[in-house]
């Protein structure tokens, strides 16, 4: 079995709201609710053109197994809030402190 690839780490911007307001309201155009959170992205050619344009400007993606639950322009939000450390799981439990009785020991 191999581990899974390591994560790039990602540090949300300062301004990542106003960043993503502007986003939104460039690929929505006047159908953005005033509300521009609650945006539905209901539409998968203008879902795509939001996520891809995040994801060359944030050097983040949204990986397929999460694509399902961008719902609305709120949840890109919440998704790019949450920052990611460099590494895989193995890593994280190895560097974790177990249990006496359980120790991980990776070979490559």
């Amino acid at each position: 079995m191999h581990p899974a690839p390591p994560r790039r780490s990602y540090v949300p911007p300062e301004d990542l709201q106003s960043c993503l307001e502007a986003h939104v309201r460039e690929v929505f155009g006047p159908s953005v609710p005033e509300d521009w959170q609650q945006a539905p992205l209901q539409e998968n050619r203008l879902k795509y053109r939001l996520l891809a344009r995040l994801a060359a400007e944030l050097g983040h993606a949204v990986p397929n197994s999460q694509l399902h639950r961008m719902c609305r322009a709120g949840d890109v939000l919440g998704f790019y809030r949450t920052p990611v450390r460099d590494g895989t799981k193995i890593d994280e439990l190895a560097a974790a402190e177990l249990p006496p009785n359980l120790k991980i020991i990776w070979q490559q």
